[in-house]
């Protein structure tokens, strides 16, 4: 009886391990994008620092940034 239970929820069970790791991996990939854009954002300020960029060039390589970074916040829970 048992073996013929574990058979019936074996495919139940798979897609479920299959939502996991795919779940997983998104948050890890949005994880990853919040630190890539932090160190975009660093990278920005020692270019304007040095001199490499002006402020114009700045500004607009900062604000899509910080917008992308607002809205991964928001999806936390």
């Amino acid at each position: 009886m048992i073996l013929v239970d574990d058979l019936l929820l074996a495919p139940g069970k798979s897609i479920m391990w299959i939502f996991r790791s795919v779940h997983r991996a998104a948050t890890d990939e949005l994880e990853h994008e919040g630190t890539n854009i932090r160190a975009e954002l660093s990278e920005l300020y020692r270019q304007l620092e040095r001199g490499e960029i002006t402020e114009a060039q700045f500004d607009a390589k900062e604000r899509p940034l910080l917008d992308r970074l607002d809205e991964l916040e928001e999806q936390e829970p």
